[in-house]
């Protein structure tokens, strides 16, 4: 299988929106989404990244970079909603875009890069492993604020 990566454009957000529901569960609406991306897409560290197959998105995932001033902490990337669609999945297409996130990482200057998964993502969890991820000794925290 070939698959394609590419920096998303606006005219992708709906495919992305019907992969992330799909794959998380979720209810986003593309509305939403399409308001989100137009005051983001202009920032370079604010990274779209989706993968093309049989002319559909069937990968994606958001790569934040974040700049600090800090020795030891420079800039790290995180990432968030990293999927492959279901019927795509055991063809290493996660593995192939992580391949990309991090050359993209590599070429903003990135140390590190860190990754959010739910608890329940298991097979997931083991391919970010495989990938060479570790676990780190850390709680992520959480505090809902409202709207």
């Amino acid at each position: 299988m070939k698959i394609k990566f590419k920096i998303a454009a606006l005219s992708d957000i709906p495919g992305i929106v019907d992969l992330c529901n799909e794959c998380f569960d979720e209810n986003t609406p593309t509305e939403k989404a399409i308001k989100i991306f137009n005051e983001t897409m202009h920032d370079p560290n604010q990274i779209y990244l989706i993968g093309i197959m049989d002319d559909k998105i069937v990968a994606h995932t958001r790569i934040a970079v974040v700049k600090t001033m800090f020795d030891g902490m420079d800039t790290f990337a995180i990432l968030n909603h990293v999927c492959v669609k279901p019927d795509y999945r055991h063809h290493h297409i996660a593995t192939h875009m992580l391949d990309a996130i991090k050359t993209i990482c590599i070429q903003k200057g990135c140390c590190a890069i860190k990754l959010w998964s739910r608890n329940f993502r298991v097979p997931a969890h083991t391919c970010y492993k495989k990938f060479g991820f570790v676990a780190d000794d850390a709680t992520f925290f959480s505090l809902e604020i409202g709207e």
